[in-house]
């Protein structure tokens, strides 16, 4: 598992904890970005879950928290769930939630849609209730995530071309850059992992997430939302294949 941080740096949680909250105003009341990691933590516990490992960075010089929680409800060999998390204090986004998967040989992520929690926080307790109900949600989306990732393993490309016009069609919809075009399609005739080496659908979600792994945590944000339409990984018809 990697949390992605080209922008920014990775930190402990005694160091997110040493990040100051700004005052809050009638309008707007920040939450604290160590007060979102202790509420999924607890979340997690109460589910009899256990984190396996978890990574956190900071962006902009503190404003902005991302964070990945491996944790071990799965029976799956291939792949392990995570739970992607983050937080903001320069009204940049909500806190958010994200159900994914993280594969096993090549710790590369991969998420379906994010729960956003809309609230207007006054308590630690409210929170970890917000937490526990976004969770609930996040299961039906594990779920998808497996359940459509063990189909994108069977369903074959059918040439090179198939190929190209898919990793074109991604970059029209915003799930990489331009210039990475032809580094996605390297990485899919030759994959650097040789559990990949089959022209799949798999395979090439494969390349595109190791190829977004350079990006800054918020391009990889809006990456993993357009690689979820794109490959179906929300359980609706993907939109590369329309």
């Amino acid at each position: 598992m990697g949390l992605m941080m080209c922008d920014g740096k990775f930190v402990s949680r005694d160091e997110v904890a040493l990040v100051p909250t700004p005052g809050s105003t009638e309008s707007w009341k920040p939450v604290p970005h160590m007060e979102v990691i202790e509420a999924v933590t607890d979340v997690v516990k109460a589910h009899n879950w256990q984190i396996l490992d978890e990574n956190f960075g900071l962006a902009r010089e503190g404003q902005k928290m991302f964070g990945v929680m491996r944790i071990n409800k799965t029976n799956s060999t291939d792949w392990s769930r995570c739970i992607g998390l983050r937080n903001s204090h320069d009204k940049s986004f909500a806190v958010g939630l994200s159900a994914g998967i993280s594969v096993t040989v090549c710790s590369n992520l991969a998420f379906g849609g994010t729960a956003v929690i809309k609230r207007r926080h006054t308590s630690r307790i409210e929170l970890t209730e917000l937490v526990d109900v976004a969770m609930t949600e996040l299961e039906n989306e594990f779920l998808i995530l497996e359940t459509v990732c063990e189909d994108l393993k069977i369903i074959y490309l059918k040439n090179d071309d198939e190929a190209r016009s898919r990793i074109v069609r991604a970059a029209e919809m915003g799930a990489i850059n331009s210039s990475d075009i032809v580094p996605v399609f390297k990485e899919f005739k030759n994959p650097r992992h040789q559990e990949f080496a089959e022209p799949t659908r798999y395979s090439l979600l494969n390349a595109f997430t190791e190829t977004i792994k350079k990006y800054t945590p918020l391009r990889v944000d809006q990456s993993y939302i357009a690689l979820n339409r794109g490959f179906g990984l929300d359980g609706k018809r993907p939109e590369l294949w329309r």
